[in-house]
């Protein structure tokens, strides 16, 4: 599996939280050769099933991003920006977009040069309504093209850096969605009896509502979910950061702490170098509504360390990402019929 090549190709599909159809049927197709079946569902779940006579296993990570949208024209045809998930207005200032009207329409972002601000706007970060995309063409021509509600999304290649790093847009989480493809790749070539079901979910950024429905759907025995986390970077708290070369697993109320135990394990036994980190209440991720979902499910986190996140620059470790999807597949083929005989109590 060409990785760099999946990333590049998954990061470029269009996929705001709630609109995540293209990147659905792309990771589907991915998937197809390593598994039984591929849906996807009303929600735009993926859902890979690697069918199995032992324990159901529900793996997830989701596959939205955020993003933008057109909240009003301005007689002047510029466009005014609402948001889709936790976009923050510092980082907009010169980006570049597409806009999704009826015509697919290159733009910038712009704002007020600080030439023209008074002293106290200057100390300010700019506003998200503030901010507008020009797209260079006559007003009529905007209004004619593009309505309230357009998508707006970042325009940013995929850029392979210097000692396996990798820096792309949406790397939260299709990074992630990437390892899950990697673990189905090795397990093709293993001994599993899991019934494993691969799910890249959705609207993670407004409330992780597609690993929600896909859970009580699937009602899995057991569930391990993939998010990124916050690398190594100057000025970050060492509390809250890990290194970037290496996966990390998360310790808190929301883990099931005996099946944590054997994902521990399993990494010291086939030398995956997993990195521990606390989280006093809950995650933030998929873990949060996957774990209490129907009659609770016993749930495990798995993340990917990812520097500038939540912007159009976030950097991994490719490494990190290939020793995550060997940590998975281990993990996988070694759960047995009696996985829970010492679960709970």
């Amino acid at each position: 599996m060409d990785v760099q090549k999946i990333l590049t190709e998954a990061a470029a599909l269009v996929g705001p939280s709630g609109q995540e159809a293209q990147v659905a049927a792309y990771f589907a197709e991915q998937f197809r050769p390593y598994v039984d079946e591929v849906r996807i569902d009303s929600m735009f779940n993926m859902i890979a099933h690697k069918k199995g006579t032992g324990p159901k296993v529900m793996l997830c990570a989701h596959m939205d991003e955020i993003g933008l949208m057109v909240s009003a024209v301005e007689e002047d045809g510029s466009v005014r920006l609402g948001q889709v998930g936790g976009v923050d207005p510092r980082i907009l200032p010169a980006c570049r977009v597409w806009v999704h009207g009826k015509e697919k329409l290159f733009g910038t972002i712009g704002a007020l040069p600080p030439h023209l601000m008074d002293a106290k706007d200057q100390k300010n970060n700019y506003a998200r309504e503030d901010l507008f995309v020009d797209v260079g063409l006559p007003a009529e021509k905007v209004k004619e093209l593009v309505r309230v509600g357009d998508l707006v999304t970042f325009n940013t290649p995929a850029t392979a850096l210097l000692n396996d790093q990798f820096a792309s847009k949406t790397m939260d989480d299709r990074a992630c969605v990437t390892i899950l493809l990697g673990a189905a790749e090795r397990l093709s070539r293993m001994q599993c009896d899991a019934d494993v079901y691969f799910v890249g979910s959705t609207q993670e950024e407004v409330g992780s509502r597609g690993a929600m429905t896909a859970a009580f759907s699937l009602d899995p025995d057991l569930a391990v979910a993939l998010d990124v986390d916050h690398a190594v970077t100057p000025g970050c708290p060492s509390s809250v950061t890990a290194s970037v070369d290496s996966p990390v697993t998360s310790i808190g109320p929301y883990i099931q702490p005996k099946l944590l135990k054997r994902l521990l394990d399993c990494a010291e036994a086939h030398h995956v170098k997993l990195q521990k980190c606390v989280n006093e209440w809950y995650t933030g991720t998929d873990a949060d509504e996957v774990g209490f979902t129907r009659a609770g499910i016993p749930t495990v986190l798995l993340s990917l360390p990812l520097r500038y996140m939540h912007t159009t620059v976030e950097t991994i470790d490719l490494n990190a990402l290939n020793e995550c999807s060997r940590l998975i597949a281990h993990f996988l083929s070694e759960l047995d019929a009696g996985w829970e005989d010492d679960l709970w109590i």
